[in-house]
């Protein structure tokens, strides 16, 4: 009895170490993952001079709001965060019902070229034509110098399609059966039975796209020279660059850096600020999106 009663005891303090390992371990996860963002929300809210000196950690040394009062002031963000917002809802809806339309076509396997296009959207995620040979296709296809170049050439990823793919091709097969025997046609079957039990996936999807588009500003840098179809990242790269050009020729001239020429603009203020506005918007979307975010992405990557 004395010998089971210490082998409980034993075991009873080996799942409590455990667990406490565990917690540490998790907690330090948590801390390293979320101390980039709470230090970038520091800066933002710091004076710019003071963060210049450094020392500016968890909380802002000498709180202020000119950091977003300089990034706001510039008349074309706002207009340019609208052209953000469209593009980012025009350009999800569309990639993923068109993403859902070809990973749907290449689950049937009375599809004659579902292997060639397969092999094709593989060979496509690791070969490219390159920038050039990119820019001459969209020059060529009459879309630079418009607002459709931030949607047409991105509208379908061959990772969304598959992820989407794989995830139909786990769905009963007797349930589309069914349908096709009461006269359902294709588009009945994928719009009537397969998406709304496909929430979670079209959910992760949704997510990859918005996050993409919205992120995005490259493609403005290279197809658009008309200042009326500037992005949002794009308009905030301006600001950081302007800020940037400043401060390096206050140095040049003087050969130190002018505290009263900075005081009200610096890289590094400058730069978090535009962090902390760029990703308050994914903030306030993901939460809604969680529950389906990992079932989606499991559904997706495993083929039972």
């Amino acid at each position: 009895m004395k010998g089971e009663a210490a082998l409980k005891i034993r075991l009873r303090f080996r799942d409590i170490s455990f667990d406490i390992v565990n917690y540490v371990l998790l907690a330090l996860l948590g801390f390293i993952t979320l101390y980039p963002f709470i230090n970038l929300l520091a800066v933002s809210l710091n004076d710019p001079l003071d963060t210049v000196r450094g020392q500016v950690y968890f909380f802002p040394n000498k709180f202020t709001l000119d950091n977003f009062k300089i990034v706001f002031d510039d008349s074309a963000l706002y207009m340019a965060g609208l052209r953000s917002i469209l593009r980012t809802v025009v350009g999800t809806f569309l990639s993923v019902i068109c993403t859902m339309m070809l990973a749907y076509t290449l689950t049937r396997k009375d599809f004659i070229l579902r292997k060639s296009i397969n092999l094709i959207m593989i060979v496509s995620m690791y070969v490219t034509g390159g920038i050039i040979p990119s820019y001459l296709l969209i020059k060529g296809l009459g879309l630079t110098n418009s607002f459709w170049v931030y949607i047409l050439p991105g509208l379908i990823g061959v990772f969304n399609v598959i992820i989407m793919r794989t995830a139909m091709e786990g769905l009963p097969e007797g349930l589309i059966e069914s349908a096709r025997i009461e006269g359902a046609n294709d588009f009945q079957v994928l719009f009537r039975i397969i998406l709304p039990i496909s929430l979670p996936v079209l959910a992760t999807v949704t997510l990859f796209n918005s996050v993409g588009h919205w992120n995005s500003w490259f493609d403005n840098y290279l197809y658009n020279t008309r200042d009326n179809l500037n992005l949002l990242q794009y308009e905030l790269m301006k600001i950081l660059l302007q800020s940037t050009s400043q401060m390096v020729n206050n140095a040049s001239s003087t050969g130190y850096v002018d505290s009263d020429a900075v005081k009200n603009v610096t890289p590094e203020a400058i730069r978090a600020t535009m962090t902390v506005i760029v990703t308050f918007p994914i903030l306030l979307v993901y939460p809604f999106l969680q529950k389906y975010f990992i079932k989606g992405a499991l559904i997706g990557a495993v083929k039972e």
